[in-house]
């Protein structure tokens, strides 16, 4: 009897636990979700992925504003395993009921990409990098860096001046 309510116990736990980190997901502006979500995507798609793995927290996150409703975007976060299968659907009306697993390394993620008017732009090709947290190194940190700054970059800046049609101004 007591092992069972210990058991209830521990799965209500599990079930609070994973509650609160859709809850963190939620919390996440609009465009910083959608990054995570093309993470998870692109991390389901590889078949030596077996896990389902759920948002866990934010490390890190920068956004520039360039200017005409265009935005930069780079974001460090951790995803946790979980003891659902891989593939298992996320929804906003319902957040699936997923344990974390502890028994497995998170998952330290980056992406970078360009939005406009709010929609992830295909180009520059959006950058993803996932690995376990005991695999990175500072290398790996200043390689991530590196590359989202030089998505970022631009020579120049927009002008409203450079705008066709705007002749005699």
């Amino acid at each position: 009897m007591a092992a069972a309510v210990l058991l209830l116990l521990l799965s209500a736990g599990a079930l609070l636990y994973s509650t609160e980190a859709q809850e963190a997901y939620n919390q996440l502006p609009g465009d910083h979700r959608k990054g995570v979500d093309l993470v998870l995507n692109e991390l389901g798609s590889y078949a030596a992925v077996r896990l389902h793995f759920l948002f866990f927290k934010t490390v890190q996150k920068f956004e520039i504003e360039s200017g005409f409703h265009v935005k930069y975007i780079s974001h460090n976060f951790l995803l946790k395993p979980t003891r659902c299968a891989k593939g298992t659907a996320v929804s906003d009306s319902s957040p699936p009921r997923c344990p974390f697993r502890d028994d497995r390394p998170m998952m330290d993620c980056t992406v970078c990409y360009k939005t406009f008017e709010a929609e992830i732009e295909m180009s520059p090709k959006p950058y993803v990098h996932c690995i376990q947290r005991p695999k990175l190194t500072k290398e790996m940190t200043a390689a991530r860096t590196d590359h989202c700054r030089k998505m970022s970059y631009i020579t120049g800046s927009p002008s409203l001046l450079a705008s066709e049609g705007l002749e005699g101004v």
